[in-house]
């Protein structure tokens, strides 16, 4: 298992490449597994790069999906990832508010985040009654239509 640290568009990823069997690559990425079918590439478990470079421009990994991994403006560390179901976001847009603390109660239909899109603000909603168990996305944050905002288990 190796461990790589990217900013890409000043979003984070945080990319964990899990094991490679042939053309196909077990990864997660931001805590959200994926299984990529790398094409035109000689990668192999043994010739992977060696570290992780925090904060480091580069492009995304084979694997890297929009989802960027960085804490609330109010939170001093970041959150990332949890366990449970991913809320996304429904469109491109700019995180402008963040409602909710890793380890708050959600009640299905409650504002969780704010997200402006062609200047109109847009409240995403918790999907389902559970608790906060992930922040994956910080308020002055870009994303793309189905980043992982947060996850609500």
């Amino acid at each position: 298992m190796k461990r790589y640290s990217y900013k890409v568009n000043g979003a984070a990823y945080d990319v964990t490449i899990n094991g490679i069997a042939g053309n196909k690559a077990q990864v997660e990425v931001n805590g959200i597994p994926f299984e990529v079918e790398m094409q035109g590439t000689s990668l192999t478990d043994e010739n992977l790069p060696e570290g992780a470079v925090a904060d480091a421009v580069a492009a995304p990994a084979p694997a890297a999906a929009p989802a960027p991994a960085e804490a609330p403006a109010a939170a001093p560390a970041a959150a990332g990832p949890g366990a449970g179901k991913g809320i996304k976001a429904p469109l491109p847009g700019v995180v402008t508010a963040i409602k909710v603390k890793v380890g708050q109660a959600v009640k299905k239909g409650e504002t969780v985040l704010v997200l402006e899109a062609m200047k109109m603000e847009n409240n995403i909603n918790a999907e389902a009654d559970g608790t906060v168990t992930g922040i994956c996305v910080a308020a002055g944050d870009s994303v793309m239509e189905g980043t992982v905002l947060l996850t609500i288990a």
